[in-house]
């Protein structure tokens, strides 16, 4: 028979089946209760003489020979993780408990020319991937926070064997089978000898073996290639920490392209702690993780971990039982919000059932005001300003005016005001100050329209009064030199006179007047008539002057040539 393919399921081994492991110890194998990313989990017994029951404390892992994950995990279990070393362990350190489970055996074994490798362990139970999933996703933060202490114990004694796990994950932590309070760190199958008799592995990136392990939690040195460390155990174990609490991790959008996975992590650890702290959810504060995370960006490659301190970091002040009910606001519990979500839900109905009858009419102003035309302010108007009608109030009643109007818009039209009142008020009084210096004539070539009769008397233009104005502000406006106000009067009795008649310019040049819009242009009393024969004889001279300079320039042309054709013949001869 061919041999089988790696990393494949294997087939099932039948019920009763009888192990041997390398110490001489047999092992008949129950029915399967799991599977693994390689292998099938069998309830074992050492009692080979009866079925196996289903309260076993053992239990059987089975892969093909041919596998890596379980010699890898094997390896593991033969030489950092015996019974006697741990309870050695546990004893200095003064723990209850340490989360790795039992390793009791392991062995080869053949079944129908496939050949087989196995590993007898203790019995465990539910691993808390589905405790998370019941919950919603989230953890409470006390339970979050003992997780962490335990499993930093977990990892000081596998660091001091010279191994790392490479693989922390809510799938591979597994409840005990009898004490479900206690948590094991399970599934050694990426597991590294990171320190090989002391000597630690150098720092070596390489993309051929980037983004190895589980993508949602794997350290940023398993992104670029390096072979594990202490500091990646540690900075997954953060990772984790922060999904259990908030439910999410920010790159959960993108598992499937690993670099932007790396990109995401690595932005997050850049931006500590304010990363962290912004993904707080509800009452679960993330201040404890960024300070995990904190510290582990501030180790090298090869440093060791202070354990006691990150367990001091995890602190929480409650040592109890493990608490996996569901956390206030989680998914999973509709019934069990945070109070004051409830509270803002009441209040929230109890104001929703007050405004409803005046929601309507709100509506319906803000529609009736988007149907109809705002005001353009004056500046951008074309053409002279346009008077103001006379104030009949007081500042302060005007100010109190407005005041009113603000009162009667809308909140929201209220709330989007570009600007203050105050500015609105310079604008207008900047208008008032154009307005005050006059509109200008338009000059009468601008002007079109059929020619009213000669006879006609020119009409005189009124000017509005203008109230409000300072008695100063009157007298400055009459300070004008006679011989500019005759000029201005005549101007004007001219600009009207040509109104009437509307003829252009070019049928009645001799009649039209200059161009006098402003008072300091220099004319004096002069006739219309006469500066308009000046500006006729200026612009004569200006064309026959242009004329002398061309005849002037052509003449230097031709002397030019004319000399450079008679020198040619002398220039030769010498």
């Amino acid at each position: 028979m061919a041999p089988p393919r790696k990393n494949k399921l294997p087939q099932p081994l039948p019920d009763g089946f009888i192990l041997t492991d390398t110490e001489k110890k047999k092992w008949r194998l129950g029915k399967i209760t799991g599977q693994g990313g390689f292998g099938l989990i069998y309830i074992a017994s050492q009692d080979v003489d009866r079925p196996v029951p289903d309260d076993s404390d053992f239990v059987i892992k089975v892969e093909y020979q041919e596998n890596g994950p379980l010699f890898s995990e094997l390896k593991f279990y033969q030489r950092a993780a015996k019974a006697e070393s741990v309870q050695t362990w546990k004893r200095n350190k003064k723990l209850d408990c340490l989360g790795i489970p039992t390793y009791w055996g392991s062995g080869l074994a053949e079944y129908r020319d496939l050949k087989y490798r196995f590993m007898a362990m203790e019995r465990l139970g539910s691993d808390l991937q589905k405790v998370c999933e019941h919950n919603g996703g989230r953890l409470k933060k006390t339970t979050v926070l003992q997780l962490g202490q335990r499993l930093v114990d977990v990892l000081e004694y596998i660091h001091e064997n010279e191994y790392v796990h490479a693989d922390i994950k809510a799938a591979n932590l597994m409840l005990g089978y009898k004490d479900p309070d206690q948590v094991y760190l399970a599934d050694y199958g990426l597991s590294y000898r990171y320190c090989p008799d002391g000597v630690h592995k150098l720092y070596k990136e390489n993309p051929k073996k980037g983004h190895n392990g589980t993508i949602e939690y794997t350290s940023l040195d398993a992104h670029k290639g390096l072979v594990p460390s202490r500091r990646g155990d540690l900075q997954i174990l953060g990772f984790c920490l922060l999904h259990w609490l908030c439910g999410s991790l920010p790159w959960d959008g993108v598992l499937k392209q690993p670099t932007q996975v790396q990109e995401a992590k690595a932005s997050l650890m850049d931006n500590l702690p304010d990363s962290v702290l912004q993904l707080s959810v509800g009452r679960a504060s993330t201040d404890e993780v960024a300070s995990f995370l904190l510290y582990v960006k501030t180790l090298d490659y090869q440093d060791k971990p202070d354990y006691r301190l990150l367990k001091e970091l995890l602190s929480c002040g409650d040592g109890g039982r493990l608490d996996f009910s569901v956390p206030e606001g989680a998914a999973g519990s509709a019934a069990k919000d945070p109070p004051n979500r409830a509270k803002g839900q009441k209040a929230g109905a109890a104001r929703g059932a007050a405004g409803a009858k005046l929601r309507p009419a709100q509506v319906g102003d803000e529609d009736s005001d988007r149907g109809k035309n705002k005001p353009v302010q004056a500046r951008y108007i074309r053409g002279p300003p346009v008077s103001k009608p006379p104030a009949q109030q007081t500042d302060g009643g005007a100010q109190q005016s407005s005041r009113s109007e603000d009162e009667n818009l809308p909140a929201v039209r209220r709330s989007l005001r570009l600007r203050p009142a105050r500015t609105y008020e310079e604008d207008d009084r900047e208008e008032e100050e154009e307005e005050e210096v006059g509109p200008k004539p338009v000059p009468a070539r601008y002007l079109r329209g059929p020619p009213i009769g000669q006879g006609a008397p020119p009409k005189q233009k009124t000017r509005p009064k203008r109230t409000g104005k300072t008695s100063e502000e009157q007298t400055v406006t009459c300070r004008i030199p006679e011989p500019r106000l005759d000029l201005c009067r005549r101007t004007r009795a001219w600009a009207q006179s040509d109104r009437q008649t509307h003829t252009p310019y070019t049928e009645r040049p001799d009649d039209r007047p200059p161009d006098h819009g402003r008072l300091g242009d220099g004319f004096g009393g002069s006739d219309p008539r006469d500066l308009k024969q000046k500006a006729v004889s200026t612009q004569s001279r200006s064309q026959r002057s242009w004329f002398v300079y061309v005849g002037v320039f052509l003449l230097l042309v031709a002397v030019f040539e004319f000399a450079k054709v008679f020198l040619h013949p002398f220039k030769r001869k010498r």
